[in-house]
């Protein structure tokens, strides 16, 4: 067992706390991960609000790249000294899902069976399974993706949640393609993340929407062609003006809320595809016309993760990234200390940044 600094979130509406933990050594199937960076997730604060579930204490963060410092009975895929990516859905080979072959919708993921704990031995629930504001964390083996070739860890690791869910909303859930026109509701770091992934297969118009002009130039910065302040403009009518009248083929709506939902159904062409990829609360509710459903035809698609495969994925994205052809290091806005979360949190928040990195 190992005693390392961590940020727990203590209880609901809380500031989290930077306090000491205990990380057990690994058991069969576990890896213990030296963390060099994590990125500040939207999650973790939902898990700070409580918006995921009570079961404080939470040890936050997930977004996470290290190095594996040691692995228990077992484990063969990683061994120490490889440099990883983690992942929050790491597949089981063996439910229905997988054995459909479609192992992106996993029902069976692992984590690790040992708890990470409190000095007082309560035990922690770690974010996404993975617990990664800590200068270690315990993680199932399968949760480490190698990535070869390592770069900035504080821009790997960016590819274990958000950026990788808006990349996979564009190119594995919204399968857009050479030529497609694309819309992005909401340009924060999933959403630019969409726009990186339209721009990465060729897309010939991206249209980037939000109501802050600062999100807007930032999702310039990752191939959008055109922006909508939807402040200013209806979000439907301008997509309509941009794309011919028709409607975009692919929407992607990034926030997750009925509003910007029906516009991405509205705003998209006859037989189009829409994406949910922002993450609605659980009280929101959705009134269309079935009629509309109906004759509009297309697909309505909701995209978990990206619907990403984190070993055939993370060391894809990681590659294009090294070569130049995805530009990974501008969603990191600012490199912090462990006990600069809570600060992070308020500056997400006041939309200040696109992510900020914790790195040891």
């Amino acid at each position: 067992m190992t005693e390392v600094r961590a940020v727990v979130a203590m209880g609901e509406g809380k500031p989290v706390e930077v306090t000491t933990i205990h990380v057990p050594d690994p058991g069969p199937g576990e890896a213990v991960v030296d963390v060099q960076a994590c990125g500040v997730c939207h999650t973790d604060l939902h898990y700070r609000e409580g918006g995921i579930n009570d079961e404080f204490p939470f040890l936050l963060g997930h977004e996470v790249a290290g190095r594996v410092a040691a692995v228990g009975e077992g484990v063969h895929n990683v061994e120490p000294g490889d440099f990883v990516v983690l992942n929050w859905r790491a597949v089981c080979g063996s439910c229905r899902a997988c054995r459909r072959g479609r192992p992106q919708y996993c029902f069976d993921t692992h984590n690790a069976d040992q708890p990470m704990t409190l000095a007082d031995g309560t035990p922690l629930s770690p974010a996404l399974g993975i617990g990664g504001f800590a200068e270690k964390t315990l993680v199932h083996s399968t949760q480490c993706t190698k990535v070869g070739r390592s770069g900035r860890p504080a821009v790997a690791g960016l590819l274990g949640c958000g950026v990788m869910a808006g990349i996979g909303a564009a190119v594995n859930t919204g399968q857009t393609g050479p030529g497609d026109s694309v819309a992005v509701i909401g340009c924060g770091g999933v959403g630019d993340g969409a726009v990186a992934g339209a721009a990465m297969t060729g897309a010939r118009r991206i249209i980037a929407v939000d109501t802050d002009p600062k999100k807007l130039d930032w999702a310039c910065q990752f191939g959008a062609t055109h922006t909508v302040n939807a402040s200013e403009a209806d979000t439907v009518e301008a997509i309509r003006e941009l794309t011919g009248g028709n409607g975009a083929d692919v929407v992607i709506d990034a926030v997750g809320v009925p509003k910007t939902y029906e516009q991405a159904f509205y705003a998209r062409d006859l037989a189009g595809t829409v994406v949910l990829v922002g993450v609605p609360d659980p009280t929101m509710r959705l009134d269309l016309p079935l009629l509309d459903v109906f004759a509009r035809g297309g697909a309505l698609k909701s995209s978990w993760y990206g619907d990403c495969l984190p070993e055939r994925d993370f060391p894809m994205l990681t590659e294009l990234y090294l070569q130049g052809r995805l530009p990974l290091e501008k969603f990191v806005t600012e490199e912090i200390a462990l006990d600069g979360v809570e600060a992070a949190f308020e500056k997400m928040h006041r939309g200040d940044v696109l992510r900020s990195v914790v790195t040891f």
